[in-house]
C-alpha cells in the first residue's frame, strides 16, 4: 500500500533520481510513462492532497451528483500504484524549491534532493472577496470541495452558480439535475464563450434555458450577502440580489506557483517552460501550471509568451511526453489543444481555439436544429478549431485537419 504522508522529518535529507510535485492525472502520468519505458529509478511523488490520486473530470459531475463514490474517481487502485514502486508522499504539500541546487523541501521538514523535477501542481481555485467568512460558499477543485458541496445540495433549494466557463455550466447542470432552482450570472454575453465563441456559446444558453436554468449573462457580481454567518444571496452589478442557499463560485483559477516564489524559475501566470517542456535545467513542468512553449512556435500558438492549457488531455498528453524527454527523447511539445464536456446528456467537444476575435463558424455536419452538429470555426480562411456537439464521430478527424500543412478551405 502506498505511504499517505510522513511524520516530521525536519533536517532529514532523502535523496531521489525523479521527483513529481503533483498526483494528479499528469503528475501520475509522468510516473506511468517512465515505468513503461523502462525506467528502474526511484521516484518520488508528491501532493498537498492526502487521497490517492483521482480524476478530476466527474467531480462536477457523477461524483457531484452521487452516481459515483469517491473510490470510482480513482485514477489507479492500490495495487495498481504499488506496482509502480512510487515513494508517494500523499498530505505532505512541497514549501520550497532551490532549482539551482536540486533541493525541495517539504511542510514536513524533509529536504528531497533530486536528478530531475517535475512540477504537476495544477491550479488554485479563485474566489469572491469575503466568501471565506460565509458558509454556503463552495469553489470546486478537489475531491473534499465535491463531497462538501453535494452534502450542502441535499438540502438546498436555490443555488447561484457564478460564472459560467465549463466548470460553472458543469455544476449548474448538475444541481438543475437533481432538481434545484439553478440561477448561473455571467459576465460575457454567452456562456463558455471563452471556449466556444458567441455563436456557439448561444447554443449552450439555450440547452440551459430549455433545462430550466436561469441564465444571466452580461451580468456583473458585486459581492455576496450573508446573514449570520450564512450566505443568503449573490448581489448583481445592478444592486439586485440572487438569492441563494448555496453559492458555487467558478471563475477560474490560478497557478499553483506562490511556493516557487525564490525558486529561480521563472514565473508568469504558471511556470514558464522552453519548447520541451522544461523551466531548467533538469526542471519540468506539466498539466496547467505549465506555461510551455516561450520563445518558440507551437501547434497550440504558443508565441513568444507561451501558452498555458487547462485542460485534462493537455495534462495526460504532457506528461508521457515529460516522461519521454527526462529518457533522452528530444522532439518539441506541439499539442492540439483538446475540451470535452458532458452537461444535461449532451457532450461538446472542441478541438483547436476558437480565437476571440472574429471568426467564420460553418456547421459542415448536423444543424443547429437538430442538436447534433460539427462545426469548423475558422479565421482568415484558415481552419482553427473544430467543434463536435453529440457527434463523437464526426470530430475524429478533426486532428488531422488541424495538423494538415496545407490550408482547409472554409466556404462562407
Amino acid at each position: 500500500m502506498p505511504r499517505r504522508g510522513h511524520p516530521s522529518g525536519a533536517g532529514v535529507l532523502v535523496t531521489t533520481d525523479v521527483v513529481i510535485v503533483g498526483a494528479s492525472a499528469g503528475g501520475l502520468t509522468v510516473a506511468e510513462g517512465l515505468r513503461r519505458r523502462g525506467f528502474t529509478g526511484s521516484v518520488t511523488l508528491v501532493d498537498a492532497d492526502p487521497e490517492l490520486p483521482y480524476d478530476r473530470p466527474p467531480l462536477s459531475k457523477q461524483v457531484l451528483d452521487g452516481r459515483w463514490p469517491a473510490e470510482r474517481a480513482r485514477l489507479r487502485d492500490p495495487d495498481e500504484l504499488d506496482s509502480l514502486e512510487l515513494d508517494l508522499r500523499l498530505g505532505c504539500p512541497a514549501v520550497s524549491l532551490d532549482a539551482p541546487g536540486h533541493r525541495l523541501t517539504l511542510l514536513d521538514g524533509r529536504v528531497l534532493r533530486y536528478r530531475t523535477l517535475v512540477l504537476a501542481t495544477g491550479l488554485v481555485a479563485r474566489g469572491l472577496p469575503g466568501q471565506e467568512r460565509l458558509a454556503g460558499v463552495h469553489t470546486l477543485r478537489t475531491l473534499t470541495d465535491s463531497e462538501l458541496l453535494r452534502a450542502e445540495l441535499e438540502s438546498a433549494r436555490r443555488v447561484v452558480v457564478v460564472g459560467a466557463g465549463v466548470l460553472g455550466c458543469e455544476i449548474a447542470a448538475t444541481a438543475r439535475g437533481l432538481g434545484r432552482e439553478v440561477t448561473v450570472v455571467e459576465p460575457a454575453a454567452q456562456p463558455m464563450e471563452r471556449l466556444l465563441g458567441p455563436e456557439l456559446g448561444a447554443e449552450v444558453a439555450r440547452l440551459h434555458a430549455e433545462r430550466g436554468v436561469r441564465l444571466l449573462t452580461s451580468t456583473q457580481v458585486r459581492g455576496l450577502v450573508g446573514e449570520a454567518g450564512r450566505v443568503v444571496g449573490v448581489r448583481t452589478g445592478s444592486g439586485a440580489v440572487l438569492p441563494a442557499d448555496v453559492v458555487v463560485v467558478a471563475v477560474g483559477g490560478r497557478p499553483a506557483t506562490d511556493w516557487l516564489t525564490g525558486s529561480g524559475l521563472v514565473l508568469d501566470d504558471g511556470v514558464v517552460c522552453d519548447e520541451r517542456c522544461r523551466a531548467a535545467e533538469d526542471v519540468y513542468a506539466v498539466g496547467d501550471v505549465a506555461r510551455f512553449g516561450a520563445g518558440a512556435g507551437s501547434g497550440a500558438g504558443a508565441g513568444e509568451h507561451g501558452v498555458r492549457l487547462e485542460n485534462r488531455t493537455n495534462a495526460t498528453d504532457q506528461g508521457l511526453f515529460v516522461a519521454a524527454d527526462i529518457l533522452g527523447a528530444r522532439a518539441a511539445y506541439r499539442p492540439v489543444p483538446y475540451v470535452w464536456s458532458d452537461q444535461f446528456q449532451v457532450r461538446v467537444q472542441v478541438y483547436g481555439t476558437v480565437p476571440e476575435g472574429p471568426s467564420a463558424v460553418r456547421i459542415v455536419q448536423g444543424s443547429l436544429h437538430s442538436r447534433k452538429f460539427v462545426a469548423h470555426v475558422a479565421t482568415d480562411g484558415r481552419l482553427v478549431a473544430v467543434v463536435g456537439w453529440n457527434s463523437p464521430g464526426g470530430t475524429r478527424t478533426a486532428r488531422a485537419l488541424l495538423t494538415s500543412r496545407h490550408p482547409v478551405p472554409h466556404a462562407p
